[in-house]
């Protein structure tokens, strides 16, 4: 089985003595790399042993990300993230072929976020990226000891991991229901076809955008950007098909562009019912959702073509609600203020995206959308999405440790 990623916490933490001089005696330095030319770095530091159950320090600055153990027992670990950089940062822990075991991204300088993890046995590499692109600054993560035996879980969580499961498979077939006739249309050389069947697959695409970027070769075939493309990897996927459509609007050389992307989403719907998925990946992923939200999509830099960004706001949205809905039961017995808060969060977020739905003839539609163009906000309107997505972040953070707690 394949373990699914994770991501965060939204929580600043301060580290305690013994861990600031844990920190100080095993410091693991991660040097070179910066947020401008998003070269990935490896360190050629040395680490130290963190005891099973205590928290690793990580400080992420614009150059460096010195984490304070570069070897690990296997089992449940959970990362403390300071930025103590100027540029906005991420975190990852990444297994073997960048396959993403956990990630946090959007830490503001000065901030503080917490991840946490369970980690096999096997190598991983840590990674930070100040300015939330390319490959990042890397250090090499070590886990060694005998595999954990999972804990059992209650009835339900169970329950909440079999129905996510079914939702995630059933969005995949969805996904690549969708992405058959876009491909189609865009082979056919039907550009006002292809265009209007873009949003609806990017839709599916975004529900379930965690599961998909736990398999690091292939989430960036599929969902890569433009500002992703080196002198080694060509600019393809959706976004560049997006590209042709709505910026170039010359489609004559994209069909082995879409024979490609429907490839790798045939790729990756065969895939998916290998991920594990457990209540912690599954509360981590929903708040990875919602980091998305936060860095591109309320900024309008994922669909910098088409401009449907409240395509995958809302699909984002949706994957991230489906994840609270499927724990909520198990949450309720846990933490009922975290419940009523959440309950509260949500429904303002979807109730103002509503506001924004557009149709045919409408001001700002974007034919196949469901959403205004991003150009259509006002920025009071793209304010107001961002505040909401904030007030949200943070209850969405606390899921993790309410459904782990002992």
């Amino acid at each position: 089985m394949i373990r699914l990623f994770p991501s965060v916490p939204t929580r600043a933490l301060a580290p305690s003595a013994a861990l600031v001089a844990l920190a100080l005696a095993l410091t693991l330095s991660a040097c070179g790399g910066s947020s401008s030319d998003a070269a990935a770095s490896s360190s050629g530091g040395s680490g130290g042993t963190a005891a099973k159950g205590q928290k690793v320090s990580v400080e992420a600055k614009d150059e460096s990300c010195t984490a304070s153990a570069s070897e690990l027992p296997s089992g449940r670990h959970t990362f403390s993230v300071k930025n103590s950089g100027g540029d906005v940062t991420e975190f990852y822990v990444y297994a073997p072929g960048d396959r993403i075991v956990g990630e946090v991204e959007n830490i503001g300088p000065a901030i503080s976020r917490t991840l946490t993890v369970d980690l096999a046995p096997g190598s991983y590499e840590l990674a930070c990226k100040p300015g939330m692109v390319g490959k990042g600054v890397r250090a090499p993560l070590v886990v060694s000891g005998a595999s954990a035996s999972a804990e059992p879980l209650d009835a339900q969580l169970t329950e909440a991991v079999s129905s996510y499961r079914t939702y995630v498979e059933t969005q995949a077939a969805a996904l690549l229901a969708t992405t058959t006739p876009f491909v189609a249309a865009v082979k056919a050389g039907d550009a006002a076809k292809a265009r209007a069947l873009y949003s609806p697959a990017r839709l599916r695409y975004e529900s379930i955008e965690p599961i998909a970027e736990s398999f690091g070769d292939l989430d960036p075939l599929i969902d890569m950007r433009e500002d992703d493309v080196t002198a080694g990897t060509p600019f393809v996927g959706f976004h560049k098909l997006e590209q042709d459509l709505f910026k170039t609007k010359d489609i004559g050389a994209s069909g082995p562009t879409a024979d490609a992307l429907l490839a790798n989403v045939e790729k990756l719907v065969a895939l998916i019912p290998s991920v594990e998925i457990t209540p912690l990946t599954m509360a981590n992923g929903a708040k990875s959702l919602l980091d998305e939200v936060a860095k591109s999509k309320v900024t309008g830099e994922e669909e910098r073509y088409s401009r449907v960004d409240l395509v995958d706001f809302a699909g984002n949205v949706e994957g991230a609600k489906t994840v609270y809905t499927q724990l909520r039961p198990a949450l309720e017995a846990r933490d009922a203020s975290l419940v009523k808060t959440l309950d509260t969060r949500f429904a303002a977020l979807q109730d103002l995206l509503g506001t924004h739905a557009s149709t045919k003839g409408g001001k700002g539609y974007v034919a196949g959308s469901g959403y205004v163009s991003y150009d259509a906000l006002t920025p009071a309107e793209v304010k107001a999405l961002a505040v909401e997505v904030d007030a949200i972040s943070e209850p969405l953070g606390s899921i993790p440790a309410a459904i782990t707690a002992a």
